[in-house]
């Protein structure tokens, strides 16, 4: 795994200051508390897509501003041997850093509002996830072992092969059935 979870931290802190935004400012609207912000911009944390969403906005720039390299304003191609690289969000589970690998597919894409990513999830016995939600909508389409989605009041198990695409605004919550890794493709979208 890379280093990119420091870069997302350093990248809002630069976008923050220079815009010459307090933390404060971006605290009072995004939604997160101050201390959130501050642990998140130190690489102490990194919360779930919800909450970055919610900072790229209070910033007013896209998610993938977060994870940009380069701007290419053509296609952009990501080959396999590409993916390596990584990012990781919590994913709400209680116990010490359970988590999914996110590898993103259009990172150097200039101007997107969808954001492609294959995900690792890792396996977790944690069944009381904390669920989000944010602008957009998802699209999930399980390319390994089983995943279960809490949307809302409701619960979905897909096995490979399956997918899903639901509204995001609804709080939900991605995780591997219980005790077993998964691999998913995930695209969200983003109205900017």
């Amino acid at each position: 795994m890379s280093n990119t979870s420091t870069v997302v931290g350093s990248k809002i802190k630069s976008i923050r200051e220079s815009k010459l935004i307090s933390i404060e400012d971006i605290a009072e609207r995004s939604g997160l508390s101050v201390d959130q912000i501050k642990s998140i911009e130190n690489d102490q944390f990194l919360p779930s897509l919800g909450p970055l969403i919610k900072i790229a906005r209070a910033l007013g720039v896209r998610l993938g501003t977060f994870l940009d390299d380069n701007d290419e304003l053509g296609p952009v191609v990501c080959r396999a041997a590409e993916r390596d690289s990584s990012i990781s969000f919590s994913n709400g589970t209680t116990d010490a850093r359970k988590h999914m690998e996110y590898h993103s597919l259009a990172k150097q894409k200039m101007g997107r509002h969808m954001e492609p990513f294959i995900i690792d999830i890792q396996p977790s016995e944690e069944r009381n996830f904390k669920l989000s939600a944010h602008e957009g909508e998802e699209f999930i389409y399980v390319m390994e072992g089983e995943v279960e989605i809490d949307y809302g009041k409701e619960k979905y198990t897909l096995a490979m092969g399956d997918s899903i695409f639901y509204d995001s605004i609804v709080e939900h919550h991605v995780h591997g059935v219980a005790g077993k890794s998964a691999k998913i493709l995930a695209v969200v979208y983003i109205p900017f």
